[in-house]
């Protein structure tokens, strides 16, 4: 109900700013579209699956100022620590779980007892919260073109994004905090420097760069499949468009899709794991 009902709204807002031509309307359009699908994954855990030990405020609070602290450390971190080159991805990988994940322990502080279930929906909603300030800002970019603003470029924007959402930063750190509250568990205090918690922090931030990296990665299997590898100029790849459509989409869509299995099949492991009851004494 949540999701249809936004989404009419979003459509309605859509129409009227592209009727009036009104730019008072663009953030609307901009706030309720990206919001749309990360605040439906949340309300429907709130509603479902309400948890005993972590209040529906702490959830909330994940959301938006864990999204909020996670999107300011990222953007700070990137601007010092990375330079351009073939490994950007591998740094922006790497700096945006840990950001996360440093806003996931700033919510967590006064949580009485951890558990493995918990930490995943903390670790989800701070990441939720992520993917939408992160999508206004890339919906924002593409409103703005050197033939003036572009809603037909937001609007797009903003569906490709809404559509990848379950399988982004909501999935990498739902996976994250799930491990980190199942060795809180059992330890009974948070410790993100443990050996099994780093090993499965680096995977998790190496799918995200293969993640963020696919489009790259789909020019140049393109261009190998179709033995036009002389395009590579200087070492830069070229543009999309000057590769096969059908095939540069097919290897990145197919990519995208691999790494998400990936993750679900993750996610699904760490949550079967959580809400298994504890073996008798």
């Amino acid at each position: 109900m949540v999701f249809f009902s936004g989404l009419a709204l979003w459509i309605l807002a859509v129409l009227v700013t592209g009727l009036t031509r009104n730019p008072n309307l663009i953030p609307t359009v901009v706030l309720v579209g990206s919001f749309l699908i990360p605040a439906t994954a949340v309300i429907y855990y709130l509603d479902h699956l309400p948890s005993p030990t972590v209040s529906a405020q702490r959830v909330f609070i994940a959301f938006l100022y864990g999204g909020v602290l996670g999107v300011l450390a990222a953007s700070l971190l990137e601007a010092w620590l990375l330079q351009d080159g073939p490994l950007v991805y591998v740094g922006v990988g790497l700096i945006e779980e840990f950001a996360k994940v440093l806003a996931l322990l700033l919510i967590s502080v006064g949580i009485q007892r951890y558990t493995a279930r918990d930490g995943i929906v903390l670790g989800a909603a701070v990441g939720f919260g992520f993917a939408a300030l992160e999508s206004s800002g890339y919906a924002l970019i593409a409103l703005f073109t050197p033939h003036g603003l572009s809603l037909t470029n937001l609007v797009f924007a903003e569906v490709l994004r809404g559509i990848l959402a379950p399988v982004g930063h909501g999935l990498w750190t739902g996976i994250l905090g799930g491990a980190l509250f199942a060795a809180a568990s059992r330890s009974g205090r948070l410790a993100i420097f443990a050996p099994r918690f780093i090993g499965l922090f680096f995977a998790v931030a190496l799918l995200h760069a293969l993640w963020d990296s696919m489009r790259g990665i789909a020019i140049l299997l393109t261009l190998v499949v179709t033995s036009s590898t002389g395009l590579i100029q200087g070492g830069s790849i070229p543009r999309a468009a000057a590769v096969v459509p059908w095939i540069f989409i097919l290897f990145e869509f197919g990519g995208i899709g691999v790494i998400s299995a990936v993750g679900l099949w993750m996610l699904r492991r760490t949550w079967k794991r959580a809400i298994q009851p504890a073996p008798p004494f």
